[in-house]
């Protein structure tokens, strides 16, 4: 079954299944869904992608703070173009391109690909533990459906929390690197640097909440009662997308979870619009700020700030990077 897995035929062949099925929702409902799309301002659309942009510049924030706190300082043009460009791998069938492609824009800096990498996988738990908890915090107070159907993102959210303690993350990640066989991370994040990366992400789901709240309130109403229900239902379909993590950038996971929590406060085909148009904002900031990256490596490259006494710590181990070249084995990339 691992083999299977890796297959990039497999990959390919469930990329275009969910494709297809995306593709016969439009055209079998396509009276409803050229409704919906009637009904979609243009402003709340510009809203959404502004939403976006600045809620994947936070995520980079959070990143770069981990970094830093790992013993590289990034200016932000550097932390732009590295994280930017490398997580453009993500749409790239197999599970561990984008981080990959972190590490190797990150020597560029002179960052040490097991510090690089360290504070990718760090920042992508992060991400993922914030996203659960806000579901498990939002869903239960405005959807019952939701409580039915996902109670056990609130189950277990008291456990993920725990997660974000720096040691116990450090530990939980280096289990699974050690069922991979790679090398542990470089090293745990101090608790200034992890205060750091949890505002930034929180921040930076207060935006993808709000994007999702701008597509979604077009169909139930502008209030603080579908915020909660954007936040949630948006937080719970990336949660998804990115455990699943045979498809490149959660596409299709993502949006049939997205669908299943709107289905009771919309009709279908207006939850399959909001999925859609969430898909193409979100793609469209990932562009957005890779052009950027791309135009700053143009430019010129901003190199790392010079280490202070704070930040002299060297890499431990310059032996074997975490993620390989090829990047068969690695662990799962962001989402």
């Amino acid at each position: 079954m691992s083999d299977l897995t890796r297959s990039p035929w497999l990959r390919a062949a469930l990329l275009i299944g969910a494709v297809g099925l995306a593709g016969y929702g439009l055209v079998s409902q396509w009276p409803q869904v050229h409704a919906a799309l009637i009904q979609l301002d243009g402003w709340d659309v510009a809203g959404a992608a502004l939403c976006a942009i600045a809620g994947l510049g936070c995520m980079m924030l959070a990143w770069r703070a981990l970094l830093a706190d790992l013993g590289s300082r990034l200016r932000l043009p550097a932390a732009i173009r590295v994280m930017f460009v490398g997580q453009l791998g993500k749409y790239v069938p197999g599970a561990v391109w984008a981080v990959a492609a972190q590490v190797e824009l990150a020597r560029d800096y002179a960052v040490p690909r097991r510090r690089s990498a360290t504070a990718s996988l760090v920042s992508m738990a992060v991400t993922l533990v914030v996203g659960l908890v806000a579901a498990g915090v939002t869903l239960p107070l405005v959807s019952a459906h939701a409580v039915r159907q996902y109670w056990w993102v609130l189950a277990v959210t008291p456990l993920v929390v725990v997660c974000l303690y720096p040691p116990v993350i450090k530990f939980g990640l280096d289990r699974v690197l050690r069922v991979l066989r790679r090398a542990p991370l470089e090293g745990s994040v101090g608790r200034g640097g992890m205060a750091r990366a949890l505002g930034w992400t929180t921040l930076g789901w207060l935006c993808y909440g709000a994007h999702a709240w701008f597509l979604i309130s077009v169909f139930a109403g502008k209030s603080g009662h579908t915020f909660a229900l954007s936040l949630g239902a948006y937080a719970l379909a990336w949660a998804v997308g990115f455990l699943i993590i045979f498809f490149p950038g959660g596409i299709g996971p993502r949006e049939v979870a997205l669908i299943a929590v709107l289905a009771p406060v919309m009709p279908s085909a207006s939850a399959l619009v909001v999925a859609l148009v969430s898909r193409v904002v979100m793609t469209v900031g990932d562009l957005a700020w890779a052009g950027a990256g791309l135009a700053i490596a143009r430019g010129g490259r901003g190199a790392s700030r010079p280490a202070g006494p704070g930040d002299s710590r060297p890499s431990p181990d310059p032996g074997p990077p975490l993620v390989s070249r090829r990047g068969a084995d690695g662990p799962p990339a962001g989402r």
